[in-house]
């Protein structure tokens, strides 16, 4: 990040402390829904996301930029670059602290072109707890997880209670999760992932 922009945390913290049943490093997670964007797995043009947990409180999650992810000729849209960062800094926030969660604020820096073809490592780490208030942030490298940093993001996480979803959801894609979960009853939590 710019060494001029606000500290972050921009607020003082709390250390994170992750969930007694937060996946162990090393765990490959799964997705969290089949028809989220970031890491449904049969969604056409979606990100195709995967993650694994990584040494502490950090996610590593890998996104491979296709032709239907352009935006100037041969290069990433840099919607879907933010959309990949809010999709593993959401990963490391559900699956670590095992809370729904939602988006409040994510500031994205592009550091160099991303092209179709590549793709970004992306290493979410859990930064502080304020209150409801979860920061994070993450680096994103070019083709390998040592190559040139393309990306850099922070993120503020709202904690919400499950009836977030509930009552601004869409009542069949509800539907849909719920019938999920008991086909996958391993799956002991909730919303986001």
């Amino acid at each position: 990040m710019n060494s001029k922009a606000q500290s972050w945390p921009p607020v003082p913290t709390e250390p994170v402390v992750a969930h007694p049943k937060a996946p162990l490093p090393g765990t490959e997670l799964p997705m969290h829904y089949a028809e989220c964007f970031g890491c449904g797995a049969d969604l056409e043009g979606g990100l195709h996301m995967r993650s694994t947990v990584g040494e502490g409180h950090t996610v590593r999650a890998r996104f491979t930029v296709t032709e239907a992810h352009q935006g100037a000729p041969g290069l990433a849209h840099g919607g879907l670059l933010a959309c990949a960062f809010d999709e593993a800094l959401g990963s490391l926030v559900g699956n670590l602290l095992r809370r729904p969660a939602v988006t409040g604020r994510l500031e994205t820096d592009f550091r160099r072109p991303v092209p179709v073809g590549s793709t970004l490592f992306i290493t979410a780490r859990l930064d502080g707890l304020a209150g409801r208030k979860i920061y994070v942030s993450a680096d994103g490298h070019l083709d390998a997880e040592d190559g040139p940093v393309a990306l850099q993001a922070r993120a503020l996480f709202v904690m919400v209670g499950f009836e977030h979803f509930t009552t601004h959801g869409h009542p069949q894609a509800m539907a849909k999760l719920v019938e999920a979960r008991r086909e996958k009853p391993e799956r002991d939590w909730d919303i986001n992932p």
